[in-house]
């Protein structure tokens, strides 16, 4: 009896955590074009530009790249096409607007409160405060 209990509790308190659980967000996806505005706004914003030759270029640069990552890319193909648009930049910016786009701050995702961060350029890790002991 006391067995058959636990089970039945065990199970509806499953199906009431299943049923708590808010069902992700749906982003509309965004077409290649608006993607291309968005970082050429971004960008030109960030880097202060205001020549509309050079926006114009760096848009259609970003078109290109955004209507290949509307394909459907592996890793190693994200990370190429990365690196293609970097390279294209630094083309089609001066030196000192490329290293300030190299170097400016990255937005920082939302992190719980109260978690430890210790954070890397490129990798941020979470870690979970250990439960302090009370003194008496």
């Amino acid at each position: 009896m006391y067995k058959r209990f636990l089970f039945i509790l065990a199970g509806l308190m499953s199906a009431i955590l299943s049923l708590a659980q808010v069902p992700p967000q749906e982003r509309p996806q965004r077409t290649p074009e608006e993607e291309a505005q968005k970082q050429t706004m971004r960008l030109c914003r960030e880097l202060g530009i205001k020549d509309s030759v050079r926006i114009d270029t760096i848009y259609r640069m970003h078109l290109k790249y955004a209507r290949v990552r509307q394909k459907g890319l592996t890793r190693q193909e994200n990370m190429e096409r990365m690196q293609a648009i970097y390279n294209e930049l630094k083309l089609l910016l001066t030196p000192e607007e490329f290293e300030l786009f190299m170097n400016h701050p990255v937005e920082q995702p939302r992190r719980p409160k109260g978690a430890n961060v210790t954070s890397k350029p490129d990798i941020v890790v979470i870690q979970k405060q250990a439960p302090q002991k009370a003194s008496r």
